[in-house]
């Protein structure tokens, strides 16, 4: 895969190999986090979508400064509603643990959630309206702390981790084709509050200019310190070019290039580092005693149900974890970004694509979900420029004006689909575990 990466840098630009790089890594976190929940324990999560969104969100909430302006307009009626929040989530966890189930109890708890529901929209309504109209072409929503957005990765996952509580508490007890509908479908409610709650995230109008964590390239080029490192790498170049103001205006590209090659690489190291640390954890808890347990529960819940393992608290806490590695993932992708757009997420790109991923690349071994993060994000930017190139290359001998030819070009952007579903096929039919599949080792 890095000799594939090379050679894009070479017969493409540098630029798009180090993009693909970086988006390659952030696919092998989010896969990672797919692989512990389907590979480890074998739960079936289809809202790796909604996770990664609010993995972005928490990279909005953590660096983006606060609207003092919309804090005055409406903030204290926000802050009202989530304390009835917290109320009345204290007031049904003690009715839950202090009365018997009976249908007086949960009736009475449904009314309550009903009625809290109504009372926090009402109470809302006017601040929110408030908020959004505080110069919303710009803002239009509260903020965040203004933090940097580093941060947001702990906030990320914190967030997902939280939300994946919520749905195993609700969902686990389902039978597996059931837990996929509902995951997919809770994943699509956190992802329509996310577009129209403006005054939460600025909905589909998105929120532009975030922190980053690397230098900006409009800095890098006016920087005597870069400039000389860029001079003296291309110095080889520079000495053919004998006209000083032509050797000039070749260094001020050089440097435009190097800069955004160069914050690039700073992308790379960081989300490289996450990589690696990740996968140490997860291959030291795949072959701890906890793993195996795991791994027996996976495959037969009635025997270590049996033996006294918790299957119910044990799929619980995987499913938090898999689902925080996801929002850890989202809050990368936003951070490299430097832009958080709700309108882009999508089921085919943050959910079916994700589980391409560890099926081919091979479910249950952590070094197998990330090669599939690689291989299938790699086909999915590149299987544009190949199928161009054979395309142009099998009908070289055609006019531009062959009709055969010009449907073929234009169907370009439709190949990758094509190539999913060809590889994907290949991989099931000869390599059913995968391109790396799992290893049992007894420790």
């Amino acid at each position: 895969m890095m000799g594939l990466i090379i050679l894009v840098g070479i017969f493409q630009s540098w630029n798009i190999a180090l993009s693909i790089f970086n988006l390659c890594l952030i696919s092998a976190v989010m896969s990672m986090g797919a692989n512990i929940q389907w590979g480890y324990a074998g739960l079936i999560n289809f809202g790796i979508m909604g996770y990664a969104a609010l993995g972005g969100l928490a990279a909005v909430i953590v660096s983006v400064d606060p609207v003092q302006e919309a804090w005055r307009a409406g903030g204290f009626d926000i802050l009202m509603c989530l304390w009835l929040i917290i109320v009345i989530i204290m007031v049904v966890r003690f009715a839950l643990k202090n009365y018997e189930s009976t249908k007086l109890r949960n009736y009475g708890i449904a009314a309550l959630i009903i009625a809290g529901v109504i009372i926090i929209r009402i109470t809302a309504e006017p601040g929110i309206e408030k908020i959004e109209s505080v110069n919303p072409a710009i803002t239009g929503f509260l903020g965040g702390f203004g933090l940097p957005i580093m941060f947001s990765w702990i906030i990320g996952a914190l967030f997902a981790g939280g939300l994946a509580f919520i749905v195993g508490k609700i969902a686990l007890g389902l039978r597996a084709d059931y837990l996929a509908i509902a995951t997919l479908l809770i994943s699509e409610i956190v992802i329509a509050i996310i577009k129209h709650e403006d005054w939460l995230t600025r909905g589909v109008k998105n929120v532009i200019g975030l922190k980053r964590p690397v230098p900006y390239e409009v800095n890098l080029q006016t920087t005597d310190w870069f400039i000389n490192l860029v001079e003296k790498f291309n110095s080889g170049k520079l000495s053919l070019i004998s006209d000083v103001t032509e050797r000039q205006a070749a260094l001020n590209q050089m440097v435009i290039e190097g800069s955004s090659v160069f914050v690039k690489l700073c992308y790379s190291g960081l989300f490289l580092t996450v990589v690696i640390i990740l996968l140490i954890l997860t291959q030291k808890a795949l072959y701890s005693p906890w793993g195996r347990m795991m791994r027996a529960i996976r495959d037969n819940e009635e025997a270590a149900n049996a033996m006294g393992k918790n299957v119910v608290k044990e799929h619980l806490l995987i499913f938090i974890l898999g689902s925080a590695i996801v929002g850890i993932a989202g809050a990368m992708l936003v951070t490299q970004d430097g832009l958080f757009t709700p309108g882009s997420y999508r089921p085919m790109r943050y959910t079916f694509l994700i589980w391409v991923m560890v099926i081919i690349g091979g479910s249950g071994n952590n070094f197998g979900a990330i090669l599939g993060g690689f291989v299938v994000w790699f086909l999915w930017i590149e299987a544009a420029p190949m199928s161009l190139y054979l395309i142009n290359f099998f009908t070289a001998g055609l006019p531009d004006t062959n009709v055969i030819k010009a449907h073929l070009i234009e169907s370009v952007p439709y190949f990758r689909f094509l190539l999913m579903g060809i590889g994907l096929l290949l991989i099931m039919r000869y390599r059913p575990r995968g391109i790396l599949p799992e290893k049992i080792e007894i420790k």
